[in-house]
């Protein structure tokens, strides 16, 4: 997108963050119901819990590999047994009009299948990111979404998070001046070699489809840019056993249109949660900038720095006013700020950030 489109997203996030938290929606409108596909640890502990800060959401259905998690977690969220499904019955959901959105929460390389057998079942689908393991998977799952008249929207909750909305507002607004620079740095220490995510077959790659899409996203939102070109490195040491399949520490350098570049990093063995903007009039930073809760922003200026406290959004947190914005975009029948689309720009990104590391050279967008 071009600056003038990358405004009006960000234009249109706030309004619809505000949408999905104002208005008296007509006596008699119910909630819009969600089937969470996978009980993990995101599903189970970050999703689930977080529908009770819902306004126009609710759990309805699960589906599980594991009988006895799922009958649990049901009784706990007061998800009747008929509504729970395993992987071999999911396509069953179809029949169940308490189902309107799958919230696919499966390794990466699962997304395509669920994303397209859930929209094959005429349902939405809100699949996490990253969007799937390759362009042509983002691109069949776009398709099954538009032949089957649903909806499809990406879990890129920091669309929906306070700080960083007040930091695309403030990188709008021009209180940096002419962006000039972005750092963006995003890893953990990923400890356990059996992790799904460390198996290429499953993740699809390391860091960089874990953390790196959270720095290719702050690139993408706080220069308001799409890059042209990308240049990138890798350093993994193969003789680590979490890394026999997969990458460590990965960075690129994106240029984009206006003359501005982004250095950005991702990481499974160092901790790191940080974002920062420079411009010809100032800076805008954030540390920690995409963590569940806790983020904080700074703005600075000839040296001195001030940290801002966001207006608190109107969705109770991150992850409501995600869940809630796809129930808006059903109910209004709008297309949702982060659709398929979106994921689909970051993965043609993301495969030319691995060509660039391979080839050793500068791979045009």
């Amino acid at each position: 997108m071009d600056i003038g489109r990358r405004d009006l997203l960000l234009a249109a996030a706030s309004l619809a963050v505000a949408s999905v938290a104002g208005g008296a929606r007509a006596a008699g409108d119910r909630k819009i119901g969600y089937a969470i596909v996978g009980l993990g640890y995101y599903g189970l502990n970050v999703i689930l819990p977080q529908f009770v800060n819902c306004q126009h959401s609710r759990v309805t259905a699960l589906v599980s590999g594991d009988p006895a998690k799922a009958r649990a977690t049901a009784a706990r969220y007061g998800v009747p047994e008929r509504s729970i499904y395993s992987y071999e019955t999911f396509d069953q959901i179809r029949d169940n009009p308490d189902v309107d959105v799958v919230y696919v929460i499966l390794p990466n390389s699962m997304h395509a299948e669920y994303t397209i057998r859930a929209a094959k079942a005429g349902k939405h689908v809100m699949c996490e990111k990253p969007m799937a393991t390759s362009v042509a998977e983002c691109e069949a799952m776009i398709a099954a979404c538009k032949a089957a008249g649903r909806k499809l929207m990406i879990g890129y909750r920091c669309h929906f998070e306070a700080t960083n909305l007040e930091a695309m507002r403030l990188a709008r607004s021009g209180a940096a001046g002419r962006v000039r620079y972005v750092r963006s740095e995003h890893g953990f220490v990923q400890r356990d070699p059996s992790k799904w995510r460390l198996k290429k077959a499953m993740a699809g790659g390391g860091s960089l489809m874990d953390m790196g899409v959270y720095s290719l996203q702050a690139a993408r939102y706080m220069t308001g840019e799409e890059p042209v070109s990308v240049m990138a490195r890798e350093s993994t040491d193969r003789g680590d056993p979490r890394f026999a399949e997969v990458e460590d520490m990965i960075e690129w350098l994106l240029k984009f249109p206006s003359g501005a570049i982004a250095s950005c990093l991702s990481t499974y063995s160092a901790n790191q949660n940080h974002v920062l903007l420079m411009g010809d009039k100032g800076r805008i930073e954030l540390e920690p900038a995409t963590r569940y809760d806790g983020n904080r922003l700074w703005t600075g200026k000839d040296g001195r720095a001030e940290e801002i406290s966001p207006p608190p959004g109107p969705a109770k947190t991150q992850f409501a006013g995600q869940l809630d914005h796809l129930a808006d975009c059903i109910q209004a029948d709008r297309s949702p700020i982060v659709s398929g689309e979106e994921g689909l720009r970051d993965m043609r990104i993301i495969e030319a950030i691995y060509r660039s590391a391979r080839e050793g050279r500068t791979v045009k967008l």
